[in-house]
């Protein structure tokens, strides 16, 4: 098996197609991303052109996981925060490919955006994750603290509700 490689991605129709494909997966298996199933090709391409575009001008970094040619997890970092917190960067879309799971990949995504961040200057990351099915025993593995649960957040991907953890990680000092 190839070493995966992890790198910032910028838009490209491919690169967008294989986001496109791994988020429409992810919602179908249940995953709280934004999105409700059925996610159509088109809704799932305008995210992420939307979401290169913001890369592009700086504003977050979308981080892709690479096993040869496949593009099979990704992360972004959210930069672009209000004045009174350019020390802070947000988490955000953590996604790996049903196939890829339980390999490690989250967590070599996830130690790149810490990097990242740090480069940035950003000493203090945060992220949520669903209550339903969300990814907190990795979160809490890598070191991020539970601040607590917000009941009823969000509709699940098929429907209900399901409350979110919100959870934090200081990185270094702050400015």
């Amino acid at each position: 098996m190839a070493p995966i490689r992890i790198a910032a991605l910028a838009d490209s129709p491919p690169i967008r197609a294989a986001l496109s494909a791994m988020l429409i997966e992810t919602v179908a298996h249940g995953g709280s991303v934004s999105f409700m199933h059925p996610l159509t090709e088109q809704d799932a391409d305008a995210f992420w052109q939307d979401s290169l575009a913001a890369a592009e001008r700086g504003e977050r970094i979308v981080l892709g996981a690479h096993d040869g040619q496949d593009l099979v997890a990704t992360v972004t970092l959210q930069l672009k925060l209000p004045p009174n917190q350019p020390h802070r960067a947000e988490i955000a879309k953590m996604m790996t490919r049903v196939s890829h799971r339980n390999r490690g990949i989250a967590t070599a995504l996830l130690h790149a955006a810490e990097s990242m961040a740090r480069e940035h200057r950003r000493m203090m990351l945060v992220l949520d994750t669903a209550v339903d099915g969300g990814a907190s025993q990795l979160y809490e593995g890598l070191g991020f603290q539970l601040t607590g649960i917000i009941p009823d957040y969000a509709l699940k991907p098929h429907g209900g509700l399901t409350g979110t953890k919100i959870y934090w990680k200081r990185l270094g000092e702050t400015i």
